[in-house]
């Protein structure tokens, strides 16, 4: 089954909890102040989007698409990325809140979180190479069996990762923050 194609389109201030969006493939398309909680995409492609402003706070992701796209000041609370399309998903996030997000076992190399909080986000067995988390809070948030190898962790805050549990090799942590590498050892460092 054909999905429509919706091509270079804007979309601002809509409600899409109350009218649906038309399920489809959405291409070059910017969304911008809208309301997706707890909306169903199951089944949408996104190529080449941006979303700014929106809220979509526990939405349901079932085999959902997102090729380079980007959010930006987005509230994404509670969202299993992990039941979307995992071929060639991409995407970049800048002032988002993924607090209690899930990205278990995707391939999401080359990611960039900027300024992002992170707090309790499912990184298990998730392939995070190359990934950027630049200023971000990751409280909580559980790493266990990650691919890290270059990911860049100098301005992040708040992380707990076993180094002894995780493929780290050429990460980059600042003599600030490598603290978060020896929480399991439960010594004081002053």
């Amino acid at each position: 089954m054909r999905k429509n194609l919706i091509e270079n389109q804007n979309f601002k201030n809509e409600n899409f909890t109350e009218n649906t969006l038309e399920i489809g493939e959405y291409e070059n398309c910017n969304f911008s102040d809208c309301i997706f909680l707890n909306a169903d995409l199951s089944e949408f492609n996104f190529s080449d989007c941006q979303f700014s402003d929106c809220d979509f706070s526990m939405a349901t992701l079932k085999n959902t698409a997102f090729r380079d796209v980007k959010f930006k000041n987005c509230k994404l609370l509670g969202l299993h990325f992990d039941d979307c399309n995992s071929y060639y998903i991409s995407f970049d996030f800048q002032n988002c809140l993924l607090n209690f997000s899930s990205f278990f076992k995707l391939k999401i190399k080359n990611t960039h979180f900027d300024d992002c909080k992170l707090e309790e986000v499912d990184f298990v067995e998730t392939d995070l190479t190359n990934a950027v988390f630049k200023n971000c809070e990751l409280r909580g948030a559980v790493f266990e069996n990650t691919k890290l190898d270059g990911a860049d962790f100098r301005t992040a805050s708040n992380f707990s990762i076993d180094p002894e549990n995780n493929q780290m090799k050429k990460a980059k942590f600042s003599s600030q923050n490598v603290v978060g590498l020896l929480g399991k050892y439960n010594i004081v460092i002053e």
